[in-house]
């Protein structure tokens, strides 16, 4: 139900900033994800998991509009996102970021410029103010100031994420969806990198929808984890899931590496 152009859990009186009802995706015959129901709340980190095949990366296109859902709804920030074209579809799309696995950064632009080119897309801004800003986003997520002038080919692979992750967050977005964010880095590197993810939510009160794999990322920094299971989903926290009767589930978070980041937790 919308109340004030928010959508409203009354279960529990939180705002729902991404709602999905009866999603079903496939690719020919193949069917990835049948009547599909998932919630994300309103200043919450949501992990997104599942073992191969179960098309994490495939909801995560479905839900940012890269995918077409063949049946349900995706309403994003009080808005079903199936009904927005044109203008109102480029003002919520001004309302979120995307950080992809690979960065996805523009190889012949350094990154002030890659920065810089969803704020050209969605403002009306004078060069110099464009170019503050992606510097205020370089600074946001801990990169030195003459990161800007850089092209990605002269970062390292943790430098180009942040990069990434500036861009993401060029337009002050209110939800942000991270794709394998930790993927490739090493443990103190995945380890900081989600201080920087926490500490932004906070500060900045975002919500994030966070594919991955990693479950020290899992236990360091998601409020809640959703898992894809025989083509839907199941969301609880990490100590509601311990409990969860599944196969995957309990090979996932009851293995060796499940333990060991428990442990590390604590």
């Amino acid at each position: 139900m919308a109340e004030g152009g928010q959508i409203v859990d009354h279960r529990n009186g939180r705002d729902v900033v991404l709602r999905l009802r009866g999603i079903r995706t496939q690719f020919g015959d193949k069917v990835i994800h049948n009547n599909l129901d998932f919630d994300v709340f309103r200043g919450e980190i949501v992990g997104l998991v599942g073992g191969s095949g179960t098309g994490k990366s495939v909801l995560l296109k479905t839900i940012i509009g890269l995918n077409e859902a063949r049946e349900g709804t995706i309403e994003m920030l009080g808005v079903d996102t199936g009904t927005l074209h044109g203008k109102a579809k480029r003002e919520m799309l001004a309302r979120t970021g995307v950080q992809f696995q690979d960065g996805a950064l523009f190889s012949s632009l350094s990154v002030t410029e890659n920065i810089i080119v969803p704020i050209r897309e969605h403002a009306q801004l004078e060069e110099d103010t464009m170019r503050e800003i992606a510097a205020l986003k370089v600074a946001m997520v801990g990169l030195p100031p003459d990161t800007g002038e850089k092209k990605p080919s002269e970062l390292s692979g943790g430098m180009r994420k942040r990069a990434s992750l500036a861009r993401a967050l060029a337009l002050d977005a209110e939800l942000l969806f991270l794709d394998e964010p930790t993927a490739g880095l090493d443990p103190i590197g995945a380890a900081h990198y989600d201080e920087l993810v926490k500490g932004l939510s906070h500060s900045l009160g975002l919500t994030i929808l966070m594919v991955t794999h990693d479950l020290d990322s899992l236990n360091a920094v998601c409020d809640r984890i959703a898992v894809l299971l025989d083509k839907r989903v199941v969301v609880g926290t990490m100590e509601e899931l311990l409990e969860y009767d599944h196969p995957w589930v309990r090979e996932y978070f009851h293995g060796p590496r499940g333990r060991a980041a428990r442990q590390e937790r604590k």
